[in-house]
């Protein structure tokens, strides 16, 4: 369906529709899409402020077959593929560290929906980036989901924030910039597969890593429809454009 303009309602309001977009996402992954050993959690604590869903592996994971709906060794497509090579990140991702893992397990993935908050001060975006960053240093691999269009304190879109802090040289995307998904591989080097989109249109499902060529799928789309189905009324109403052809 219709991706909706979200910078309609207060922060308050789109924290209910986040809330309950979120454990759907986590369901669909746990309901067959990941691998045998992987689990969705949603805010788990890790290092850091809380992220919205974590995937942890318990145990040495085998990989699926070929062929196979979970992980591919086709490399996921979207309309930008930028590789962000930077010799400072390698070494510091290969450096040792000391840690205390959760019970649970170790976490190889992160699920973050912005929100309003996350950019409604230079301080806020500056967490924000400052915790992807810190992700992706620490080899957990990030999908970002951004329904909100840039801001004067982001005016190229979250990625290039984000890149800014971890490699240097130009990026533009080749598109006009509305809305970002972004979903983030550690590996050597981090590869960020970038899909821009605009207000109207569905959004296509995105990659999240595993591992090293190893990904799922995450439902956006599904997940979206299902909470703007069960999505209070009033805020439907704030956020529905006429303008959306198709729109239900």
């Amino acid at each position: 369906m219709p991706i909706h303009d979200w910078s309609r309602v207060s922060s308050g309001l789109f924290h209910e529709f986040h809330q309950s977009w979120t454990v759907r996402i986590k369901d669909a992954l746990n309901a067959g899409l990941m691998p045998e050993g992987f689990y969705a959690f949603v805010e788990q604590r890790v290092e850091g402020p809380e992220p919205d869903v974590i995937a942890v592996q318990l145990q040495t994971a085998p990989r699926p077959p070929a062929g196979s709906a979970l992980a591919m060794l086709t490399p996921p497509r979207t309309k930008v593929v930028d590789r962000l090579p930077s010799e400072a990140s390698m070494y510091a991702r290969k450096a040792n560290r000391i840690t205390v893992r959760h019970l649970l397990g170790e976490v190889v993935a992160v699920v973050e929906v912005v929100s309003p908050g996350n950019k409604d001060s230079g301080h806020a975006l500056r967490a924000f980036v400052a915790k992807a960053v810190a992700f992706l240093r620490h080899g957990i691999h990030l999908l970002i989901v951004d329904l909100f269009p840039p801001s004067k304190r982001d005016p190229q879109g979250i990625h290039r924030t984000i890149r800014d802090e971890l490699a240097e040289g130009p990026f533009t995307l080749p598109t006009e910039l509305s809305r970002t998904l972004v979903s983030y591989q550690v590996d050597d080097d981090i590869t960020a597969f970038v899909e821009p989109i605009e207000l109207g249109e569905a959004m296509p499902d995105m990659p999240l890593f595993l591992g090293r060529d190893l990904y799922v799928l995450v439902p956006l789309e599904r997940t979206y429809q299902a909470t703007w189905d069960v999505c209070p009324a009033p805020i439907r109403d704030l956020v529905r454009s006429t303008s959306l052809v198709g729109e239900e």
